[in-house]
């Protein structure tokens, strides 16, 4: 399901496709998700999404408008670039200013797009828990039902400095594997999803695991570990045959967190 069912918008002289106004609209909700739960950094992280395209055609994608911040994103703020970052929108060419993004920022979503076009949404944050558990040697602990979603289900990647380097990608991806979600080490958390459904899902259960895991730890108690059946079963139990159905229930009920048709605070992210 899609955060908007409108089949186009206008954005000053610009009219949008169909099927690029639903991932915006989807997008733009999932920033403002991401900022509600506060998992934002300013202006820095982003959240990307790849638009629908014809086979043989190159790829392309959305990502925010540098300097905006995410609890503000509107479907028409995002702004469509290349597989490398490049600004492609049709809107820059009168307004190159208004249309700036990061494009070092997009080098990890880059990757994982490329690599992996089951991922059409990426969300990269920058998180104190995040940041926290990611520098922590032990990584991950399956000390929590939340944690056990990712029971051998998450990917970790070390450390290499600030991602401006593209070369760092083909070493991102082989540490991705197939999961869908990653520890970068020192640095934050990553996930992906289908949708922007599951790409949320995701990142809220990594956050929150995250968070108890780093109090869990404050109190320096000794933790209990659930044994290793119980973690393994638990963790095939979040992939159910309903888990999309769940998934997209969740979303649903998000979206009424942001949901703001009148405009009246910051203007509604369907627009």
């Amino acid at each position: 399901m899609h955060a908007s069912d409108e089949s186009t918008s206008q954005s000053g002289p610009h009219t949008f496709a169909a099927d690029e106004w639903a991932v915006r609209t989807d997008l733009a909700a999932l920033y403002r998700l991401v900022a509600h739960f506060r998992m934002t950094d300013m202006i820095d992280t982003h959240i990307s999404a790849r638009l629908p395209g014809q086979p043989g055609e190159p790829p392309t994608f959305l990502i925010n408008r540098y300097g905006l911040l995410f609890h503000e994103m509107r479907a028409s703020d995002l702004v469509k670039i290349d597989h490398l970052g490049n600004v492609i929108d049709e809107r820059a060419k009168t307004d190159p200013a208004r249309f700036r993004v990061n494009a070092a920022g997009f080098t990890i979503h880059s990757a994982i797009h490329m690599a992996r076009h089951d991922l059409h949404f990426v969300v990269h944050t920058h998180t104190a828990a995040g940041i926290a558990v990611s520098a922590q040697e032990q990584g991950l602990l399956p000390i929590s039902q939340h944690a056990l979603k990712f029971y051998n289900k998450v990917a970790y990647h070390d450390y290499e400095g600030i991602a401006l380097d593209l070369a760092e990608r083909e070493r991102l991806v082989r540490d991705l594997g197939n999961h869908k979600a990653m520890i970068l080490r020192n640095h934050g958390l990553l996930a992906g999803g289908a949708t922007a459904a599951e790409a949320f899902h995701e990142i809220y259960f990594l956050e929150r695991a995250c968070q108890a895991q780093v109090q869990a730890l404050a109190g320096s108690a000794k933790l209990i570990f659930p044994p290793k059946e119980v973690c393994e079963r638990t963790a095939a139990q979040f992939n159910r045959d309903d888990s999309a159905g769940i998934t997209e229930t969740a979303w649903r009920a998000a979206l009424r967190l942001i949901d703001d048709p009148s405009g009246a605070k910051l203007g509604d992210y369907r627009s």
